[in-house]
């Protein structure tokens, strides 16, 4: 692991998204709550959370960090697709990209999980980070 020992804490948030591509009739029945499986939003929300918890346990000399707060957000931009997209904030003495990224990755993962039984055609895309930013403690 990197030594971050001499950086001052920062005020560090980031945000990254993904986007779930899938039939309109699915992102339907997926927003509807009607799935085989469930209600998959609440459950992908609540993965990708506890997934952002757990980044240091996931990935290989990732800093295990104590987030200060996680959120997972869903939105239909396109007939056949829904953007993810995951904040995290910490105090800390190094970034939480990491955080944000795991938590949009492992909700869209969950996502196509609850949505393979009724659409063969799913794809998981453009996993990014879109924002960074420091700021004094």
């Amino acid at each position: 692991m990197v030594d971050v020992g001499g950086k001052p804490p920062l005020r560090r948030r980031a945000v990254a998204q993904g986007a779930l591509v899938a039939s309109p009739a699915t992102l339907d029945r997926l927003l509807a709550g009607d799935l085989p499986k469930g209600e998959a939003l609440a459950v992908a929300r609540v993965a990708g959370i506890s997934a952002a918890k757990r980044t240091g346990e996931l990935i290989p000399l990732c800093h295990p960090l104590p987030v200060d707060h996680v959120a997972v957000d869903f939105q239909r931009v396109a007939h056949d697709r829904l953007r993810v997209t995951a904040s995290a904030d910490i105090t800390a003495r190094t970034g939480v990209e990491m955080e944000a990224l795991t938590a949009v990755a492992v909700a869209c993962l969950t996502l196509y999980d609850m949505t393979k039984s009724v659409d063969k055609q799913l794809r998981i895309e453009n996993i990014s980070l879109v924002e960074k930013t420091k700021t004094e403690a």
